[in-house]
């Protein structure tokens, strides 16, 4: 396979990665990140010969805005977008996407991810778990796996797996970490999701934010490992009433701690602060634990 991984810096440097992988029919991209990074999508593109109406064929892992919100300028330059089921529909008019980021971004919204537009439905192809589409010779098959989000796939090229946010987020040597931001984490769909993963053994994983690793086991125990712990963290909490504010305000000091244990510097910090930061971590848990642990109680 001939890959390359473009770092988009969104914000800062190795927070968001798209990959062009070289194909029979010219380039392919899985990922396009968001709107306000797309110039910069736009000039690796360039480094590497080609322009946005160069890439025919666009796979992106879920619709959170990181991922996917860049996808119309493709779109518009002739793409075809790839994605979930669940996820086409908000593609082609993205109203109900942008309310729903809208109630957990606010007024950071346009500094974030910038512009979205919809798309004509003919742009959009939704796919299924277990298809294999064919793009010039190379084989992309297509793997749910929620949990992260309802709607989320994973792709396998050859034995190279991309996790979009499944494999959770490992950026310029910090440690790994899962993003569990609202409204849909699921963590025994995600659990078993990571379990999917290990059975297909993939020789390395590319992780959205950040690159490819192929400590692969390690690193889906890693994942898995702070679900549980964060899970049960937040859990513990709620049961013994304390406020959705207090357990945020706690759940910051417990998140700073896991890098400060690991040495990790104040700029990689920012970094996950900025793409798996600790109150929207905290909020996604919260919201699992009321709608599916406690609404029995």
């Amino acid at each position: 396979m001939d890959l390359k991984i473009i770092d988009i810096n969104f914000f800062m440097k190795e927070t968001v990665a798209s990959y062009l992988i070289e194909t029979g029919e010219g380039p392919m991209l899985i990922e396009t990140g968001p709107d306000t990074a797309f110039e910069n999508l736009k000039s690796g593109l360039s480094d590497l010969g080609y322009a946005p109406s160069d890439v025919k064929h666009v796979f992106v892992t879920h619709i959170h805005l990181d991922h996917s919100g860049a996808a119309w300028h493709f779109a518009e330059a002739g793409s075809t977008i790839y994605v979930h089921p669940v996820g086409a529909p908000h593609l082609v008019d993205p109203e109900k996407l942008m309310r729903s980021a809208t109630r957990i971004y606010g007024d950071k919204m346009d500094e974030l991810w910038g512009e979205v537009r919809g798309m004509d439905q003919s742009s959009v192809v939704a796919i299924e778990d277990g298809q294999v589409i064919n793009i010039g010779g190379v084989e992309v098959r297509v793997v749910e796996t929620a949990g992260h989000a309802g709607h989320h796939h994973c792709y396998l090229i050859e034995n190279a797996l991309f996790t979009g946010d499944t494999a959770g987020c490992l950026m310029a040597g910090g440690p790994m970490v899962p993003a569990t931001p609202p409204p849909e984490i699921h963590l025994e769909k995600w659990n078993a999701s990571i379990e999917k993963m290990r059975e297909i053994s993939p020789d390395i994983i590319y992780l959205t934010h950040f690159g490819g690793y192929t400590d692969v086991g390690p690193m889906l125990d890693a994942a898995a490992e702070k679900l549980e712990e964060w899970s049960e963290w937040v859990g513990e909490r709620l049961l013994a009433g304390k406020s959705d504010e207090e357990i945020t305000e706690e759940f910051g000091a417990y998140f700073k701690e896991i890098f400060e244990r690991e040495g990790t510097s104040e700029d990689v910090y920012r970094k996950y602060e900025l793409m798996a930061p600790y109150h929207m971590n905290a909020g996604g848990l919260i919201r699992y634990w009321r709608r599916h642990r406690l609404s029995d109680s």
